[in-house]
């Protein structure tokens, strides 16, 4: 299945055994504090930045949706983003009219990405961050990033098997120089 979102742009920077080590361009996020990145956590925020982007912002402006939706923990915190379209920037967003969602320009990084299908359970999710920096470790080189979950499909009306997921974690950059 083909989405018909704009995704983040990157450029594949080499395909290693077990993930591909991609150079993301800089972005801006709509972003939102979460009690986590689980289910019940996730749907709250989701609300909340779809909220912004389908008319609730100063101009009463939609904002056409983007994949994929990312989710991570960052020392405690849940935290969920839409990525914006590129043809925008954060000075020509409109302001959220929610104040809990977070304008941010994104710096563009080396990220090590490992794809997976089906439901993302935190359990499951855990075990491929797990997998995900072995493999980086394995490869000589050094994560410097909270897991981030990256989904790209609805999960209400997508398949489990049909899904498309990826874990993605930056890595420093001085560190891909070795490939």
């Amino acid at each position: 299945m083909v989405s018909s979102l704009e995704e983040p742009s990157f450029e594949s920077v080499r395909i290693y055994p077990d993930f591909e080590l991609r150079q993301y361009a800089d972005t801006v996020q709509a972003r939102v504090r979460t009690t986590g990145r689980d289910g019940g956590a996730a749907s709250g925020g989701f609300r909340r930045i779809a909220g912004y982007i389908f008319g609730g912002n100063e101009q009463q402006a939609s904002i056409a949706m983007t994949a994929p939706v990312s989710m991570w923990d960052d020392e405690g915190e849940g935290w969920m983003a839409f990525t914006m379209p590129s043809l925008y920037s954060i000075t020509s967003l409109p302001a959220p009219n929610d104040k809990g969602v977070q304008l941010v320009n994104h710096k563009g990084a080396y990220v090590a990405v490992m794809k997976f299908s089906g439901r993302t359970t935190p359990n499951k999710t855990q075990r491929i961050e797990r997998a995900l920096r072995a493999a980086i470790e394995r490869e000589g080189l050094h994560a410097s990033g909270p897991g981030v979950l990256a989904v790209y499909d609805n999960p209400w009306t997508t398949l489990p098997f049909r899904r498309r997921n990826e874990l993605h974690i930056e890595v420093e950059n001085n560190a891909t120089q070795r490939s």
